[in-house]
């Protein structure tokens, strides 16, 4: 597994899932992210996330295919 470590800009209290997907890079487009997630592929905190503009904030896990997200 690999890590990946996001930092939330000063002003941000959150990211949406979707969008942390498509930010580090771990899909291509918007709509790769959509499905993943629709599939219960991601994991926020280890248990199936299944909305996709789920509010991510510091502090949690996202796991995705071979990818560990850290939110900061």
């Amino acid at each position: 597994m690999e890590t990946i470590t996001f930092h939330l800009r000063a002003d941000e209290d959150f990211i949406p899932l979707q969008s942390l997907l498509k930010a580090v890079n771990v899909v291509e487009t918007g709509s790769e992210a959509g499905v993943a997630v629709s599939c219960g592929l991601v994991l926020r905190d280890g248990v199936p996330e299944l909305r996709k503009r789920a509010k991510i904030h510091a502090g949690e896990t996202i796991e995705f295919d071979h990818y560990i997200i850290k939110v900061m």
